[in-house]
């Protein structure tokens, strides 16, 4: 820290401590309070961590510190907690309620810059807080009374505005630049067998990552090493696949979940072994949602201050942040992203109290994500960067986890030439086809019409990719991006999560290729059923395309969903792999459809965009949505998908939930197994 960050550091500390004896508005006086222990406790733990004694601390110490951290959050107290908008409302009225419980919810962020050494923006938001409690004190002393609403806005306004050059610096130079910094040592160097390591990265730690680490700790060195060799194997084999140029590239970041840190230090050996150095940094690590409610409901808290200036802003700093940091991002490669899996499904309640967003807000946000996107892409080119994901069970999806985690590890490592050669067969009848049928069974509406590009050269192209474990771990899949004009129907399913939310009864209209309409049973109010759906799968578009469709052929899967009963639980990346599924957004090529991509058969893939994607020749910003979610079929619930040709040839490709192509007997296997 330099002098005058030190000094803004010790004035702040020194006139929180002192608030305990300020006077303040009765109804305003707990609020205050609250947000001053806060502050004092991170002081403290500040002074710890400067003085290196916060690591010699018992694992009881630790443990108790951490749930001080955290458990105003927990479920049972959350109702009593100013982060939640419903109680801030009750206690301090409409006009305030909202505002501060957001400006709550920021200041909690605080506690990852202390732990992550960002001094200048721990003291930033100390400073919020005492410039908000000052104007509550001098409202209360000079007239009795309260500030005017509008001026507390604008001092988290321009809280947020200020300081969007620093968070987008650091936020930039950490997400593509390697670096030694306490997470790393803590990934590489810690002794990784006493669990207070987890409690040094700041993130809340449950029985979830305590008893990850100790299990993984049990696991042979051979597993802990095929588990990390396949996930960097399928990071090298993406680039190639992808007809990308991985010598290139000198770094990749790895985002995994506390508690895994056995496998990622192999993955990070393994990597340097390819001459990539690992980013690690609190982005990229994460643990178990103290309360998923809690993040539900301050989603939307941007709209507070998010207008066309402040975006203006924003993208200038992360234009500016991106030029300060163009040899790294040129040298980054992509992200390697193991996901976890287990925690109950999540159905949020939709509180009043919680900020909505307006349509103003909506289209502002689809207008800044798409300009991010490309100052990203300027940087990080699509065409020359890749990825992988793999997921692995936590203890939380229940008391069969040694046994259902050895399941996932199998099929993260099936025979991928077997997958390949099977996978070839449906391609090849695929390619004959003008469009596919698929149809619902046992209550599942669906009823679907998928046109398919046409081959000018079938000797040489392919309408759609084999995809076996690379990017996308495991196994299972070939996909297109569907003709727009001419896919019509109904899209339905009983039961589905999406990026761990969950709907019911969900039915998507299309007509030629756009979403015409929609609809859910999670709310009483159909209104608000859709409001859910075009704040989190539309993601405020008034429209999405049908950006990819996939047949999923990874039964081994599906059957262990079947077996251990975790269908509800299983992520995407997985649950994709069960059944046909139908991605509404960007295809899979987004903003790299220019570069070739090949079949293992030697064969163009050419249904690489869309009429939509095709517009980035003439407009771009009306080419990409950035979104992209998938939305399966369980074979449960399949009752017919058929390939139709153009002179009305039908192959049915599955039929009642079963594969009847010839070629693909061996995916029937596992679904004849009896569970």
């Amino acid at each position: 820290m330099d002098n005058l960050l030190e000094e803004r550091l010790k004035l702040a500390k020194e006139r929180i401590f002192g608030m305990e004896n300020e006077e303040m508005h009765p109804s305003f006086s707990d609020y205050f309070k609250a947000g001053a222990a806060w502050f004092c406790r991170l002081f403290e733990t500040e002074e710890w961590i400067e003085k290196g004694s916060l690591k010699k601390r018992s694992l009881s110490e630790l443990e108790d510190l951490n749930r001080a951290y955290y458990e105003e959050l927990y479920p049972e107290n959350y109702n009593n907690s100013y982060a939640n908008p419903a109680y801030a409302v009750e206690q301090l009225g409409e006009d305030f309620g909202q505002l501060l419980s957001a400006v709550y919810a920021e200041l909690r962020q605080a506690l990852i810059s202390v732990y992550t050494d960002r001094h200048e923006e721990f003291a930033a938001a100390a400073e919020l807080f005492l410039e908000i409690a000052a104007a509550f004190r001098c409202a209360w002393e000079e007239e009795e009374g309260l500030p005017a609403y509008e001026d507390i806005r604008q001092i988290f306004y321009w809280y947020m505005s200020d300081y969007a050059d620093i968070r987008s610096e650091r936020q930039i130079y950490e997400k593509v630049t390697p670096r030694e910094d306490r997470i790393f040592k803590l990934v590489t160097e810690c002794d990784l067998t006493d669990l207070r390591y987890l409690y040094l990265y700041g993130n809340s730690v449950s029985e979830n990552e305590l008893k990850t680490a100790a299990f993984l700790n049990s696991l042979p060195e051979e597993t802990i090493r095929l588990m990390a060799d396949t996930f960097t194997e399928g990071y090298r084999i993406g680039f190639i696949v992808g007809n990308k140029d991985i010598s290139i590239k000198k770094s990749v970041s790895i985002h995994y979940n506390l508690g895994f840190e056995r496998v990622v230090r192999k993955a990070v050996e393994n990597f340097a072994g390819m001459g990539l150095a690992t980013v690690l940094s609190a982005e990229t690590c994460q643990s178990t949602p103290v309360n998923r409610q809690y993040l539900y409901d301050h989603k939307d808290d941007n709209m507070l201050f998010f207008d066309r200036q402040y975006m203006n802003r924003k993208l200038e700093t992360i234009k500016y942040a991106f030029e300060q940091n163009k040899e790294a991002a040129r040298k980054y490669g992509g992200p390697a992203v193991m996901e976890v899996f287990g925690e109950e499904p999540f159905a949020p309640t939709s509180k009043e109290e919680a900020i909505k967003t307006n349509e103003k807000y909506q289209k502002l946000m689809v207008e800044y994500i798409s300009a991010f996107r490309q100052i990203q892409a300027e940087y990080i080119k699509e065409e020359e960067r890749s990825f992988t994901i793999i997921a692995f069970p936590t203890p939380a999806i229940g008391e069969p986890f040694a046994e259902i985690f050895s399941e996932i590890i199998h099929i993260n490592t099936l025979d991928y030439k077997l997958y390949q050669q099977i996978q070839q067969t449906l391609i090849d009848t695929l390619d004959k086809a003008e469009y596919v049928e698929i149809k619902g069974m046992n209550g599942n509406r669906t009823d679907l019409k998928i046109m398919l590009r046409p081959l000018l050269n079938p000797e040489k192209e392919t309408k759609f990719e084999n995809c076996v474990a690379d990017v996308n771990i495991p196994v299972g899949e070939v996909f297109t991006s569907p003709v727009l004009k001419g896919t019509q129907g109904t899209l339905h399913v009983s039961k589905v999560f999406l990026n761990e939310l969950e709907y019911k009864d969900l039915e998507i209209i299309l007509e030629d290729g756009m979403v015409a309409d929609y609809s859910c049973g999670n709310f009483s109010d159909k209104e608000e059923g859709r409001r859910y759906i075009r704040d989190n799968v539309l993601y405020h578009h008034d429209t999405l395309p049908i950006g990819e469709f996939a047949i999923g052929t990874n039964t081994t899967a599906y059957m262990a969903a079947q077996k251990y009963d975790i269908g509800a639980k299983l992520p995407i990346l997985i649950a994709e792999k069960m059944g046909p599924h139908f991605a509404l957004g960007d295809t899979c090529y987004s903003q790299a459809e220019e570069v070739k991509v090949y079949n293992p058969d030697g064969k163009e893939i050419i249904a690489r965009d869309n009429e939509i994607s095709a517009l980035r020749n003439t407009d771009r910003s009306k080419a990409y949505y950035n979104c992209h979610t998938d939305i399966t079929i369980p074979y449960h619930e399949l009752g017919e998908l058929t390939a139709v040709g153009e002179d009305g040839t039908r192959y049915v490709i599955i039929r009642e939930g079963r594969f009847v192509l010839d070629g693909c007997e061996e995916l029937n296997k596992p679904l004849l197994k009896e569970i």
